[in-house]
C-alpha cells in the first residue's frame, strides 16, 4: 500500500521561553517499508540535531535549542510503500498459558502481581474458548475487544487503566490496545504497545489521528499486530513510528521549556492519503 503522510504538530507559548533537549519519534519503522521520501522540518532551527535508535530499535531524533522563541512547529512528512506480512497459515504456536521465554523479551511481560484480576479471569475465559489456541487466542481477543468496546477519540493524557476499559466497555485507541497487551501478557504472551498511522479513517470527529495498537510475540514468526479498534490483523494498513513496553515510550514528541509564568497550547494536523 502507498502511504503519503503529513504530520504538523505546534506549540505556542503565551511569552519567549528557552526550548530544553526534544527527542521526536517521527520516523518510520518495521520490516516491509520502502521510504520513498522523507522530511522533517523544525522550527525554530535546532543547533544540534542527531537520528539515534533507542534501544527497543526505534529510530528517533534528539534535538537541542539555543535562543528563545514563542512556538515549537514540527513538519513531519514521508512518502513509502508498505508490504503485508508472511501469512500465519501453517505455522504451529504452543498452547497456553505460556511460562518459558527468551530473556530478551521479559521487558515485554508483567510481574503476576501487577495485572489486575478481571483481566486475568477475562483473558483465561477467552482462551478457554480457545481452547487455549495462542492463535485461536488472540483473533477472539481481538474480536471480542473491537465489538464489545465503544471507541472514541480523546485527545489528552496517557491511557486509562485496563481493568477501567474492560469495566467500562469504552475508550480511544490506547486504551484498547494496553488492554489488549495486558491479556496477553496474563498468559505469558510478550506484547508491546505500536504507535503510528493507519490507512482507515473512520474516526468518531472525521479527523484523522495518530493510532496506537498492540504487537504480540509469537515463536518462529516473530512480532505480530492485532488492531482491536478496528478488530483486524495488521498487514500493510498500517504504518508504525514507534514501539515500546508501554505507551510512554512511544510519545511522538518529548521535551520541556523554561519560562515564569508561561502556559503552551498545542494543535496539530494529521493528513494521510492511503491507496492500494
Amino acid at each position: 500500500m502507498r502511504f503519503l503522510v503529513h504530520h504538523r504538530t505546534r506549540y505556542r507559548y503565551s511569552a519567549p521561553v528557552r526550548l530544553g533537549p526534544h527527542l521526536l519519534r517521527f520516523n518510520p519503522r518495521g520490516d516491509g517499508i520502502t521510504v520513498l521520501s522523507r522530511s522533517l522540518i523544525v522550527a525554530p532551527e535546532p543547533v544540534g540535531w542527531r537520528e539515534v535508535v533507542d534501544r527497543f530499535g526505534n529510530p528517533v531524533t534528539e534535538l537541542e535549542f539555543e535562543g528563545t522563541s514563542t512556538q515549537l512547529c514540527i513538519d513531519s512528512t514521508f512518502d513509502l510503500e508498505t508490504a503485508a506480512p508472511p501469512p500465519l497459515d501453517g505455522f504451529a504456536t504452543p498452547d497456553l498459558p505460556w511460562n518459558a521465554l527468551d530473556a530478551d523479551l521479559t521487558v515485554y511481560l508483567d510481574a503476576e502481581s501487577a495485572i489486575d484480576p478481571t483481566v486475568k479471569s477475562f483473558a483465561r475465559d477467552l482462551a478457554e474458548a480457545s481452547g487455549w489456541s495462542a492463535r485461536g487466542f488472540l483473533t477472539r481477543l481481538n474480536r471480542t475487544l473491537h465489538d464489545r468496546t465503544r471507541h472514541h477519540i480523546r485527545h489528552g493524557g496517557f491511557a486509562q487503566a485496563p481493568a477501567v476499559t474492560l469495566a467500562t466497555g469504552a475508550g480511544a485507541c490506547r486504551d484498547t490496545a494496553m488492554l489488549f497487551i495486558a491479556a496477553a501478557r496474563a498468559l505469558g504472551i510478550p506484547a508491546r504497545f505500536v504507535s503510528g498511522y493507519q490507512a482507515r479513517a473512520e474516526t468518531a470527529d472525521g479527523g484523522r489521528h495518530l493510532h496506537a495498537w498492540p504487537e504480540v510475540h509469537l515463536p518462529g514468526l516473530g512480532w505480530r499486530g492485532y488492531d482491536p479498534t478496528h478488530g483486524l490483523e495488521v498487514e500493510d494498513g498500517h504504518v508504525a513510528l514507534c514501539a515500546a513496553p508501554d505507551q510512554v515510550g512511544t510519545m511522538p514528541l518529548e521535551g520541556g521549556f523554561w519560562g515564569d509564568g508561561v502556559t503552551s497550547t498545542l494543535d496539530y494536523v494529521v493528513r494521510i492519503e492511503a491507496e492500494e
